[in-house]
């Protein structure tokens, strides 16, 4: 395996928007634009940036080890397998496009969760972010009440997702209830929360608003979040 850089993040996250969108157009219209896809080496699945238990007692070691080793592990063998798959097929069929998508967002915002946590996370952000989240939501605490509002509406599976949408050069805060189909196109995640159940139940049982509670005051990691956006603006 090999540490997935910043810049390698940013092309796989501009992958998976492009599967977003050209999903809505049909299997012939993506099957022209993927070629490069065609073409791209197999994705690995990037270590933890941190041990297991790193972020304990907030999110535990047993948590960790199964969502990172199993769920973001199996998000990346579908990407290659479609991927392999498609590079073989004569005829791109819709199944094939939606399974880039699934599988492709998964990997992509996994590979953001895992860097947007720190143990000693949370508190306002500094920096451009904090000035862009006071600009756009009209302060920290509005947005923090947006974030968790965000996350406790989001019937059964899906995620939170702050983005950079560049056509406005602003922040969107999204609720993401099927990633491989759902999104604002062309905008860029900056910070997600996972909410999927295998991301918080083994320790927060079915209290999910506590899970979300914990994320937003003892896990975000802003300092990735402000790595990201300078890259981007």
């Amino acid at each position: 395996m090999h540490m997935i850089t910043r810049r390698d993040m940013i092309k796989t996250i501009g992958l998976v928007a492009g599967a977003f969108t050209m999903s809505d157009f049909g299997g012939m219209a993506f099957a022209q634009g993927s070629a490069s896809l065609q073409s791209t080496k197999e994705y690995s699945l990037p270590p933890l940036p941190y041990d297991y238990g790193a972020l304990e007692p907030h999110l535990s070691e047993q948590i960790l080890r199964l969502h990172h080793d199993k769920h973001h592990a199996a998000y990346v063998n579908g990407l290659n397998a479609t991927l392999k798959k498609m590079a073989e097929a004569s005829e791109i069929d819709q199944g094939m496009v939606k399974t880039l998508a699934f599988h492709g967002s998964g990997h992509a915002l996994h590979t953001l969760y895992w860097e947007n946590m720190a143990k000693n996370g949370g508190g306002e952000p500094n920096g451009m972010s904090g000035d862009m989240i006071g600009r756009d939501f009209g302060g920290y605490s509005r947005f923090k009440s947006l974030f968790v509002s965000t996350g406790k509406a989001i019937q059964g599976n899906g995620w939170v997702v702050l983005a950079f949408e560049p056509l406005g050069k602003r922040l969107v805060l999204l609720g993401v209830q099927r990633h491989e189909d759902s999104i604002f196109a062309g905008s860029v995640p900056v910070l997600v929360m996972d909410m999927w159940e295998h991301a918080y139940y083994l320790q927060f049982h079915n209290d999910k608003a506590k899970y979300i509670d914990v994320f937003i005051n003892n896990l975000v990691h802003w300092p990735a979040v402000e790595t990201r956006l300078r890259a981007l603006c």
